[in-house]
């Protein structure tokens, strides 16, 4: 008896070996999951493993990683939490057995299809959150015990952490592709004006609702925009580009920024209802030599005129987008860009600093504004005063009219 006890300590401790093994650790995720179902599948002589994980922004389970069900993954099987055999594991978060499948326990004709005889599915938890299901399945008829729980489990947990890599690794990918979209990635050229612009994210995504944009219109009037959209990450930038879109179409039809805004105020609180947005949108004349512009709850620009002192730009500012009733009263300032003159448009990431006041960062921007290319100002701006791990995302564009020796 004391023999068969250590024979089943040391299959055990084998086990354990096989899926916690440190070579695991250099693979990618997607081979991570691909040999943990395999072992997993060897260990417990299934002839089937499979990973679902949660989806968060439709809350369903998604087919990801299998051995002998591939056909989950490439059709791209997906169900949501509570539905079927993997539903009813993802939504009480505990282990579950049927040990004769029949049609009223699964909904997916894919494993009714394969001929799987007995099921057994634990959940994948991170820090207490649902990451996905693991299940595997046998095609002769089989009782899972305690110990294939509780391995099933350990492969679980190992398999979750891999999970939530991927999922992050999958927004990263997503937030950085939208922000390439998003984000201009070079600045139109236009005669009389130099441009340059700056964004930093303040969180590990890469993105957030934070915004600037500069288009030419029909007219020859160029828009120049920077805003902030609440909150941050993924869904915040998703907001932003439609915000950002409307934006561009309400530009083509009214030449006055106030309007423009009162449309895309409109559009936020039917579309976007709960959003809140800050903006401030600038037209500048074809002629360069004036700048229209409508603040709605944004910071003001910071003007430098050569042999002035740098100011905060005195406009009247409305309140900020989605707030409220739609607004229908928002107003325009028309403001002189003499030559040489630069506009600094900027998002509250760069003047903000806990336990500080931000009229205090306004003025540190202000001393750090100088006359000469925009680029270059935009380089000393954020090397003199942005934060080296900033807490909220950075917006910067520096709009500077060309004086004639230039």
């Amino acid at each position: 008896m004391a023999d068969a006890e250590v024979v089943t300590n040391e299959e055990r401790l084998r086990r354990i070996e096989a899926i916690t093994d440190a070579a695991l650790s250099g693979l990618n995720v997607a081979e991570l999951l691909d040999e943990l179902l395999e072992r997993v599948r060897d260990l417990l002589k299934v002839d089937t493993a499979t990973i679902l994980l949660l989806d968060d922004h439709t809350g369903e389970l998604v087919a990801t990683a299998a051995k002998g069900l591939e056909e989950e993954v490439r059709r791209g099987f997906r169900i949501r939490v509570g539905r079927g055999f993997a539903g009813r594991v993802a939504a009480t978060r505990a282990p579950v057995t049927i040990h004769d499948v029949t049609p009223d326990d699964v909904v997916n004709p894919i494993l009714l299809a394969t001929g799987v005889r007995a099921l057994l599915g634990v959940p994948m938890l991170a820090n207490g959150n649902l990451v996905g299901v693991l299940h595997v399945g046998s095609l002769a008829p089989r009782r899972f015990g305690p110990e294939d729980v509780k391995l099933l489990q350990l492969v679980a947990d190992r398999a979750s952490l891999a999970g939530q890599a991927r999922a992050q690794v999958l927004d990263r990918q997503a937030a950085l592709a939208l922000q390439h979209s998003l984000l201009p990635g070079r600045l139109p050229d236009v005669p009389g004006l130099d441009l340059a612009a700056r964004y930093v994210p303040g969180h590990d995504l890469g993105i957030g609702g934070d915004w600037y944009d500069v288009f030419t219109l029909p007219s020859g009037w160029l828009g120049a925009v920077i805003g902030d959209v609440s909150g941050h990450g993924l869904p915040s930038a998703v907001v932003m580009g439609r915000i950002r879109s409307a934006l561009r179409a309400y530009a083509l039809d009214s030449d006055d920024p106030a309007v423009a805004l009162t449309s895309l105020d409109r559009k936020i609180h039917h579309f976007e209802a709960g959003t809140l947005t800050t903006a401030v949108y600038a037209l500048i004349a074809p002629d360069r030599a004036t700048v229209h512009l409508s603040s709605a709850g944004h910071l003001p620009p910071l003007l430098a005129v050569p042999g002035h002192p740098t100011q905060l730009v005195s406009l009247t500012v409305d309140r900020p987008l989605g707030v409220g009733r739609p607004s229908t009263n928002r107003r325009t300032t028309v403001l002189d860009l003499p030559p040489g003159a630069t506009l600094v448009f900027y998002t509250d990431g760069l003047v903000e600093r806990r336990n500080e006041l931000i009229d205090t960062g306004i003025e540190r921007l202000a001393d750090a504004v100088r006359s000469g290319p925009a680029e270059a100002l935009c380089d000393h701006i954020m090397v003199t005063t942005a934060e080296e791990h900033p807490n909220d995302d950075i917006a910067l564009l520096v709009v500077r009219r060309q004086p004639p020796s230039d």
